[in-house]
């Protein structure tokens, strides 16, 4: 007599869909990169620490090298001479990889509306997140981060997301 697979396995097996699976391990396991440059990179530091715990939403092992890392924090002011490196160490990240430009430097220019600085990083690299504030609070890093988890959870793992950005520098 033939039993259904079903019945035969029981409770074993999970079915799901492949991108729910993956990004599930993607959402829960960041790996940040901090490319600090002014004031922000020190509150991304608080955000890190004991008080906040951003291990908490799985993103506690913070890379030095692009190459280990799938989360960019942009946290201060970028120069134009500065953009190409910005750029760079960004190309060098694994996909999937996402961003996000921490304070008003990063995410406007700020206070510097001047021929060397940068008017935000999108013009750059692809942003995923925006951080208001100069600087911003720990718990807007760690609100960022959530917002970046719910982003995940919708994407696809057949998608390249980037294909069709163009920045200054391109």
């Amino acid at each position: 007599m033939a039993l259904g697979l079903e019945a035969a396995l029981g409770d074993s097996v999970i079915t799901t869909k492949l991108d729910e699976v993956v990004n599930w391990g993607r959402q829960y396991s960041l790996w940040p990169m901090v490319f600090g440059t002014a004031c922000c990179a020190i509150e991304f530091m608080s955000a890190a620490a004991s008080q906040h715990d951003i291990s908490r939403f799985g993103a506690e092992v913070v890379r030095f090298s692009p190459r280990q890392a799938d989360l960019m924090l942009v946290c201060g002011t970028i120069s134009y001479k500065q953009a190409p490196i910005l750029k760079r160490i960004y190309e060098q990240m694994p996909e999937p990889k996402w961003v996000v430009a921490m304070g008003a430097c990063a995410s406007s220019g700020g206070i510097y509306d001047n021929y060397c600085t940068v008017q935000g990083i999108h013009t750059i690299i692809p942003v995923d997140v925006y951080i208001s504030g100069c600087p911003p609070r720990p718990e807007a890093v760690l609100d960022a981060l959530i917002k970046i988890q719910e982003k995940i959870q919708t994407e696809s793992v057949l998608v390249d997301r980037h294909k069709e950005y163009r920045g200054i520098l391109d």
